[in-house]
């Protein structure tokens, strides 16, 4: 069996779901434009430079998950989906996911599970390894829980979760990652089969370099 990982925002998505959350928020009136707007936009200018703060983000990103009860917010995370998620689903990445049918498929993201997990569900794919956002009895505390899925943490979240399974990275003859972003360079470079998709700048770069195919979704 092979091991497929496809990272989510701007790869799977033509666009970035994290982003997009924030943005729903803002629009539904849930957070104010003023503080919030610019803020989203500054972090997220951050990440694809490749100089985020993974933590200071979390605190901006999960802190309104704690401020409204479950029920409410997956009420906002339905709607969420049919207006900003849907529409950013194209039918060359859903064709890509179909290519490896009776693969291992795994969506590995930064982004929250919660954001995440029902937008993994809509390509089918049953695994899910992401940041996760801490919660009690049900309810979101506005804290992550264990090291965020980022940079190098991907590589851990993804060994601590074939460790579970009895496997390590080594247990696939091939494994492939699929992803748009240099803050995956730390993950691609341990599979065997990495490949950037719509590349920043960075990761063009360094897959022109090392001979990785580069492909597009667009």
């Amino acid at each position: 069996m092979k091991l497929v990982l496809f990272d989510l925002d701007n790869t799977l998505l033509a666009g970035d779901s994290d982003f997009e959350w924030a943005q729903f928020l803002i629009e539904q009136g849930v957070l104010d434009r003023e503080v919030y707007e610019a803020r989203n936009q500054d972090f997220y200018d951050q990440y694809k430079a490749g100089t985020l703060d993974i933590f200071e983000f979390l605190n901006f990103q999960l802190k309104p998950l704690s401020r409204h009860p479950r029920a409410v917010l997956d009420a906002w995370h339905r709607e969420f989906m049919a207006r900003r998620i849907r529409p950013m689903i194209r039918e060359s990445a859903r064709a890509l996911v179909e290519r490896h049918r009776g693969d291992l498929r795994v969506v590995i993201t930064a982004t929250n599970s919660f954001v995440t997990a029902p937008i993994a569900r809509e390509f089918g794919i049953g695994h899910l390894i992401a940041t996760e956002p801490e919660s009690r009895d049900g309810e979101f505390t506005g804290n992550v829980s264990g090291v965020p899925c980022f940079r190098e943490g991907k590589v851990r979240r993804l060994e601590d979760w074939l460790a579970r399974q009895g496997r390590t990275m080594g247990s696939f003859d091939q494994s492939w990652f699929y992803s748009d972003s240099l803050n995956d360079l730390p993950l691609l470079s341990r599979v065997t089969h990495p490949v950037a998709v719509d590349p920043d700048a960075t990761l063009r770069a360094h897959a022109e370099q090392h001979g990785w195919p580069i492909i597009s979704l667009d």
